[in-house]
């Protein structure tokens, strides 16, 4: 996984990067450069977009400069407009590049009379490097650029966003950040997705070894991560093999929980799964999902399961049921919807949950549990204060679902779709997570391979459906994403 760093670890980073490659500051940004000029071209815009550059005073906008350079040669129509004045001091680098600017790229100061409205803009003006409140002049030339009404693609940062907090004042309005090496905290906050638009995380080149020496207890789950998480199962395996799981949920009128965690279990690899439900409603289960057995009634064996998930579609009267469960099973369990709502309502069962157990809040869930937060970073500390205490893991769902893990690690997930927004989605990840316990997965890489399988199948689904993307459609494609990854 990717450590995340703050602005000045990368500071450090670049550092040492260029000393072990024996880089010189200007040739690391002609890399960082042509890497971005390499992923623009592989998303098919055409030479006769005309493209404006932004670029500030810092490296930033000598990255920006240097992009020009290269697109210019290519043969894209290039316009370069300076977000600093002329007796600005320019970093050594962006000085350089701006020199090298050939003379027929059409260059002039940002101002709202000369800004051309449409085409694609590239937002190379603060970067890492804003901190504190931006000045008077700064505000404007943001302002300006959120005029623009064409693309627009920030490098690295939308400009104005800090790379480590919360944004309090303005910032660029991307439609997409290109982000180099790996994604800052900020881009990974639901405040913010006003301000970066689509995430892409560029490569720009640094060394596994090169990030040794840097401490983070954040991190970014990418898909290169997935495949030493799995178990592999012999062609001798059994049914049992899979696990034998439990779903407690559904009830009179959101049976449609109860099917959609079952399909998505079984589409994750469980062998057997059996759902607790009203006797009244067992032909809605059989007749959708015939593979699932049902048992009746609250006095269950709940231990002889290998893996129990509770909650989709429960109703908000069964906190009584929950703690029956609770004190009956010594094995991590999947909390999720009116199961945690329960919770909420009945604080001393959390000295119940077995150690290792996944809960699994959306935002208002998470309020409900923890109080009040006034924004994500907060969450995340009482999220993180929570697993240590409880030896427990919590996903926070929603883009970039944050797993923060039992260990005191929190790690965001990299894949999704906007088009997941929508029922339902919720119950079939508790559904695979349930599914990655059941067939003894470590409750640790049950959240991560179950975080990113749900949305790397959001995606595919996403993909194929668009706004129309629904639960089901996310769940047939759960074992394309096996497929994505390398396994069976």
């Amino acid at each position: 996984m990717q450590k995340i760093l703050s602005a000045l670890q990368i500071a450090n980073l670049d550092q040492i990067h260029l000393k072990r490659k024996g880089f010189s500051n200007h040739a690391f940004m002609e890399l960082v450069a042509q890497r971005f000029v390499d992923w623009f071209q592989s998303q098919g815009y055409a030479s006769t977009e005309r493209i404006l550059v932004c670029a500030g005073a810092g490296n930033n906008g000598g990255d920006g400069l240097a992009i020009a350079r290269i697109l210019f040669s290519l043969g894209f129509t290039i316009e370069v407009a300076v977000c600093f004045s002329d007796e600005a001091k320019l970093s050594p680098d962006c000085s350089k590049n701006f020199s090298l600017l050939p003379s027929q790229i059409k260059s002039y100061p940002l101002g709202a009379s000369s800004f051309p409205k449409d085409g694609i803009l590239i937002d190379a003006y603060l970067g890492l490097g804003c901190t504190g409140p931006l000045r008077e002049e700064a505000k404007e030339r943001i302002q300006i650029m959120n005029s623009f009404v064409g693309t627009i693609i920030s490098l690295d940062l939308p400009s104005g966003l800090p790379a480590d907090s919360i944004l309090s004042g303005e910032a660029v309005q991307a439609d997409l950040t290109v982000t180099l090496g790996f994604p800052k905290l900020s881009l990974l906050l639901p405040e913010h997705a006003e301000y970066m638009g689509e995430l892409v995380v560029l490569d720009i080149g640094f060394a596994k070894e090169e990030l040794e020496g840097f401490s983070a207890t954040t991190f970014f789950l990418e898909e290169a991560d997935l495949f030493p998480l799995h178990r592999r199962f012999h062609r001798f395996a059994h049914k049992g093999d899979f696990g034998k799981i439990l779903l407690v949920a559904g009830s009179k009128g959101k049976m449609g929980a109860a099917i959609l965690a079952s399909k998505a279990a079984f589409r994750t690899g469980t062998g057997l799964v059996t759902c607790l439900i009203p006797e009244e409603e067992r032909s809605a289960l059989a007749a959708a999902v015939p593979e699932a057995m049902c048992v009746f009634g609250d006095h269950q064996e709940f231990s002889a399961y290998d893996a129990i998930g509770i909650g989709p579609g429960l109703g908000m009267d069964q906190g009584e049921l929950l703690k029956n469960m609770l004190s009956a099973t010594q094995k991590p369990v999947v909390l999720d919807a009116d199961a945690l709502n329960c919770l909420a309502k009945n604080p001393s069962m959390w000295a119940l949950i077995p150690k290792g157990s996944i809960l699994t809040p959306h935002l208002k869930e998470f309020d409900r549990l923890f109080g009040h937060s006034e924004n994500q970073l907060e969450r995340m500390e009482k999220a993180k204060a929570c697993c240590l205490k409880y030896t427990l893991n919590i996903v926070l769902k929603g883009a970039n679902s944050l797993c923060s893990l039992a260990d005191g690690r929190q790690v965001f997930n990299s894949t999704g779709s906007k088009y997941m927004a929508t029922a339902g989605m919720g119950d079939a990840l508790t559904g695979m997570l349930t599914s990655f316990l059941g067939q003894g997965y470590s409750p640790e890489n049950a959240v991560l391979c179950g975080v990113f399988h749900h949305g790397l199948a959001g995606e595919l689904a996403g993909a194929k459906y668009l706004r129309g993307t629904m639960a089901h459609d996310l769940i047939e494609a759960i074992p394309e994403t096996y497929r994505r990854i390398g396994l069976d």
